[in-house]
């Protein structure tokens, strides 16, 4: 009976565990642990840098109700559920990355079984299924040309730069190209590791939704609870997923009349399961952040002919063969795609955040579904006479050759080795001698001992906070203002408004310190040398 199943299903079997290796592969590589210190790949460094704050939030300090833990003062504006759960496996025993990248390489792993179930679902092909994968994993973009612009094509030589790369070719807007490949690739799985996971499930709640179409049913009741009570969870676990979701969700409640009774349960149970938050997020300033830009990345310069350039550039040979998959496509399908599309309209037409740059997430999904209909736009052609199956194969290459180059970027990154606790002993000292919710006046923004600690600064590298609508301007004078030399009375009030209790200092700084002012105005309670970190309580002073 085994036999039977492993045979009739070796295709998707073999699938599980090549998936299973590969998300495991990925989240591992990319962040991982030594001789006491936490190992980042630089391409991940930055965003790691307010996730590590966030989880030990949970996992050594105290941090409930949740605050930023890199801009306190406040609820926090970030969907935090994901590295909550990661700090919680570390507060109950587990290694910081190991709880990180378990959870991680689930998510992952859990997302590539969805797009090929979906694709199988949809298209009824294991080749459309595992090319859909594969089109995931290595993007379509025209990056490379600006790969061989930097590395002239020559044999073997472009062999072994590809082999040696270790850099995107073209990461718009941080660079001069026109190309965002670093938001396509599988960059935006390593840094942001909280991602996957709502995606997986939202296209798992898509799944049921379309099977329950294709044979002419209903979901059930309890089911579509459920699924009203994770969507609404997406509020908490990554807010753009969760606009998103209700986004597609509206169109196929227009698109498949029958589903119709479901999704509005669907919405109904969401709304009230995210009320809370939304109501949170919308009282704030953030909720100004919203506005018509058209244009994503093309928006500083905007244009028609700017905007489709930067399109053809960005999906390259998708350009084609997307719309060639959605008219070779079903009725059912066709609607499912139309209602992805709102994606693809929202993204170009708003700004979600500070940074116009984040609506990359919008894109992301709406590319992992386009990537569906061009495997079966390939498929199709496959079927057709033999030049057409070997121009098949070019396309193939074609729409995988960038993310190849891209993959060797993130397998040959290098890695900062940040000293944990106890082989540190800044971190050790603050972790046994302040309590767990203390707040530090930093000097220092990123990967500040205090906050490896689990313990919140008053401000860490502004543009996380920032991007999230916080007061970062304000807050970085203040800092500014707190380490100079105002006085005692005027330092105190402000520092008991923020409910400051220690200041911590390194010789190398990023804000100016006067530090006279500091050894006459307040307690030295830790002096490392050999670190430069000094540490001063406020509490004498000013309480």
């Amino acid at each position: 009976m085994i036999k039977k199943f492993i045979i009739k299903n070796i295709a998707e079997i073999s699938f599980v565990f090549l998936a299973i290796f590969f998300s495991s592969w990925l989240m591992f590589s990319t962040f991982s642990y030594r001789d006491g210190s936490m190992l980042v790949a630089s391409k991940a460094w930055s965003d790691f840098a307010s996730h590590i704050p966030l989880i030990r939030s949970f996992s050594l300090g105290s941090n409930f109700p949740p605050e930023y833990p890199i801009f306190p003062g406040s609820p926090i504006r970030y969907h935090f559920l994901f590295y909550l759960v990661v700090g919680f496996l570390e507060k109950f025993g587990l290694r910081v990355d190991i709880a990180l990248n378990i959870l991680s390489a689930v998510s992952f792993f859990l997302l590539l079984y969805i797009i090929f179930k979906l694709s199988k679902l949809l298209f009824k092909k294991y080749f459309i299924a595992f090319l859909a994968v594969v089109l995931f994993l290595f993007n379509g973009s025209l990056s490379f040309l600006y790969f061989f612009k930097a590395h002239p094509l020559s044999f073997p030589g472009t062999f072994y730069d590809i082999l040696n790369n270790q850099i995107f070719p073209a990461f718009a807007p941080y660079d001069k190209s026109l190309i965002s490949g670093g938001f396509w690739n599988l960059n935006v799985f390593t840094n942001q590791r909280h991602f996957a996971l709502p995606l997986a499930i939202f296209l798992s709640i898509i799944y049921f939704l379309i099977k329950a179409e294709k044979i002419n049913k209903k979901i059930s009741l309890k089911l579509t609870i459920l699924f009203g009570i994770l969507i609404g969870i997406f509020s908490f676990l990554h807010g753009a997923v969760f606009v998103m979701s209700i986004s597609i969700l509206a169109c196929i409640f227009l698109l498949f009349p029958k589903q119709r009774i479901s999704i509005a349960i669907i919405l109904l149970v969401a709304f009230f399961v995210s009320l809370p938050r939304t109501l949170f997020l919308w009282s704030v300033e953030s909720a100004n952040i919203f506005k018509i830009n058209p244009g994503y990345l093309a928006a500083n310069n905007f244009s028609f002919s700017n905007w489709i350039n930067f399109w053809l550039l960005n999906l390259g040979l998708g350009s084609i063969l997307i719309p060639l998959g959605f008219l070779f496509s079903g009725r059912t399908e066709k609607k499912l795609y139309l209602s992805f599309f709102i994606l693809f309209t929202l993204g170009n037409i708003f700004q979600f955040s500070p940074d116009i740059a984040t609506n990359h997430k919008f894109f992301n999904l709406w590319i992992i579904i386009s990537n569906i209909y061009i495997a079966f736009a390939l498929y199709k052609l496959w079927q057709k006479k033999i030049y057409v199956k070997l121009l098949v194969l070019i396309f193939i290459f074609f729409l995988t050759f960038s993310g190849i180059i891209d993959f060797f970027a993130i397998k040959n990154d290098t890695f900062y080795s940040i000293s944990d606790y106890p082989k540190n002993p800044d971190i050790l000292w603050i972790i046994k001698n302040t309590s767990k919710d203390a707040v530090f006046l930093n000097s220092n923004y990123i990967y500040n001992p205090a906050s490896i600690s689990g313990r919140k600064i008053f401000l860490g590298w502004p543009y996380f906070s920032w991007s999230l609508g916080y007061d970062t301007d304000g807050r970085d004078i203040l800092s500014h203002q707190l380490f100079t030399s105002e006085p005692i009375n005027v330092e105190c009030q402000i520092l008991r408004q923020n409910k400051i209790k220690y200041i911590i200092i390194q010789d190398k700084n990023d804000i100016i310190v006067n530090n006279q002012y500091l050894d006459d105005s307040f307690r030295k309670v830790y002096d490392n040398k050999i670190t430069t970190t000094k540490i001063y309580s406020v509490i004498k002073s000013c309480y």
